[in-house]
């Protein structure tokens, strides 16, 4: 149990998704700015944490798909998954409302030169504006409402992938902004367990791709690319892993020939997972050196953020390639590193990490995203994928 794992779970019209993990580390609690100020804690209870019967493959957690949106040709949702809070204004700290859809960090490393996109449009969102008078509600607005966060496109529909990565996109160059998009409809996705699903075959994932790649336009853009699609591809067997490298090399070369300001980043499992070598043993076979502009660490992940960034610099010297390969690490719930035994299921006692960034100030880690939305759930505290209000306010009072 050693990495992560996930539930797709159909939204709107779109499947939002994340990874969860387990392994052991202590706690770091990282903000730039004091906490929010939190109301007492709510008298309901905060579900517990069961642990599943039959454990999770070589990851630790399923990875709960967030139920949250993703646009069809505008902000409205569909089927796929986005997901996606508000941006800090560089003091770690959300400002403004919903609407301000752009605030984020300047950046400081490869990843891009503004700063990170909030898509307006989220469950947690939702969730603030239905309960105005909850005693959270406030805590949970400024504390991840109001940061950026990833956007999942997690559904086989090659008739709309285009418009609804445009609609991100497009939003994303208007408000001078960088957005994250997560591409995760890679075949046999999963290895058959929570989060299964996928294009049906090869061929039609590259064709997704192709569609994908359509909706990025000219604008800076990160684009996670299928999250344990390479740390857990030893479920498959040896022609069938080449294949799927193979199908991914070709999709970071049309994604960034389509968006030539867009950063491709590729699957390294966590700190907790692979040994570095293996990692890039893997991450070579993929083409990351030869077509991509580095790797992911964490996603869905709770191991703390400094065990991510000596793994990521291990595994980036192993991998070897040009120069310029850097790495980005999710911190969306790592504050307090992973939980013991490697609960993988709404853990106990995890709070939100740095806040979405990239202005890391360390060399080779591009950025501090929130890839996996905080609060949403892996399945014990709520449904696959739906936001849970006591796990978001749980992760604010780590």
């Amino acid at each position: 149990m050693v990495t992560a794992a996930s539930c797709v779970v159909l939204a709107g019209g779109l499947t939002g998704l994340l990874t969860a993990g387990g392994g052991k580390d202590g706690g770091e609690r990282v903000a730039t700015a004091p906490a929010p100020s939190l109301a007492p804690a709510p008298s309901s209870p905060a579900a517990a944490t069961p642990s599943p019967d039959v454990p999770p493959s070589p990851r630790t957690t399923p990875r709960s798909s967030a139920a949250s949106r993703t646009p069809a040709a505008g902000p409205s949702s569909l089927p796929g998954a986005p997901t996606t809070p508000a941006g800090p204004d560089g003091d770690g700290k959300g400002r403004g409302s919903r609407t301000g859809a752009g605030s984020g960090t300047e950046a400081g490393s490869g990843a891009g030169a503004g700063k990170l996109f909030r898509f307006p449009d989220s469950q947690v969102a939702d969730w603030v504006d239905a309960h105005p008078g909850d005693p959270r509600a406030d805590a949970i607005e400024d504390g991840i409402a109001r940061h950026p966060a990833a956007v999942w496109f997690a559904d086989h529909g090659p008739g709309t992938i285009t418009a609804r990565v445009a609609a991100v996109t497009s939003a994303a160059v208007r408000a001078d902004a960088v957005p994250v998009l997560v591409a995760y409809d890679v075949p046999d996705r999963d290895c058959g367990g929570a989060s299964r699903g996928g294009a049906p075959d090869l061929a039609a994932y590259d064709d997704w791709i192709t569609r994908f790649a359509r909706g990025l336009g000219e604008g800076e853009n990160i684009v996670i690319l299928e999250p344990d699609a390479i740390a857990q591809s030893d479920c498959l067997p040896a022609a069938d892993r080449a294949a799927r490298f193979a199908s991914l090399e070709r999709a970071a070369r049309v994604l960034k020939a389509a968006g030539p300001r867009t950063r491709v980043y590729f699957d390294a499992g966590h700190s907790g997972w692979l040994a570095p070598g293996r990692a890039a043993a893997l991450l070579r076979q993929a083409g990351a050196a030869r077509a991509g502009d580095g790797v992911f660490t964490n996603v869905s992940n709770f191991h703390r953020t400094s065990d991510e960034r000596a793994y990521a610099r291990a595994v980036l010297d192993a991998l070897g390639g040009p120069p310029g390969l850097g790495a980005v690490v999710d911190t969306s719930r790592n504050g307090n590193g992973a939980p013991p035994g490697g609960a993988w299921c709404d853990p106990a006692g995890r709070a939100l990490g740095t806040p979405p960034t990239l202005r890391t100030g360390q060399a080779r880690i591009d950025a501090y995203l929130w890839v996996k939305l905080p609060g949403e759930s892996d399945g014990c505290s709520a449904a696959p994928g739906t936001f849970s209000p006591e796990a978001a306010y749980a992760l604010l009072r780590g």
